[in-house]
């Protein structure tokens, strides 16, 4: 039913957990995935412009995390004798990225966690896997930790 997998990850130990379950699930459904990392845009902060210099290397340690978080799963995927491409995007709006990527992929299930916070914690931090599940154009698997 399911061929085309979107599994986004952010890296933490939940989304981990849930990209390992979509990759055997995608085995299991002769599927294919594409792993998906939504990076922050790089928003420097100072009240004094010569701390800016300092802040450089941040931007490039962004860049080192996400293909990390790629790894992982692509390492998974390929030990599983899963098809995986992997894709890195930059937004400060993750879930949009995460629907859109869904439709310019031609991916026909997305895979992902939720972190499953609740309370104070879910209202101020919001919840990516929720506005996935109110705008996305295709099915949604949520894993919960």
């Amino acid at each position: 039913m399911f061929k085309h997998l979107l599994v986004p990850t952010d890296g933490s130990p939940a989304s981990e957990a849930a990209a390992r379950s979509a990759v055997a699930f995608a085995r299991d459904a002769g599927a294919r995935i594409t792993v998906l990392t939504v990076k922050p845009f790089f928003h420097p902060f100072t009240l004094r412009p010569e701390e800016l210099e300092d802040t450089r290397g941040d931007s490039w340690n962004v860049d080192l995390h996400a293909r990390k978080y790629l790894e992982v799963v692509e390492g998974v995927a390929r030990a599983a004798g899963v098809p995986c491409d992997t894709a890195v995007e930059t937004s400060d709006r993750p879930w949009e990225v995460i629907a859109g990527t869904a439709t310019s992929r031609g991916c026909d299930l997305i895979a992902m966690a939720s972190h499953g916070r609740t309370g104070v914690a879910s209202l101020f931090l919001g919840s990516q896997t929720q506005r996935v599940l109110a705008h996305s154009p295709v099915p949604v698997l949520v894993f919960r930790p």
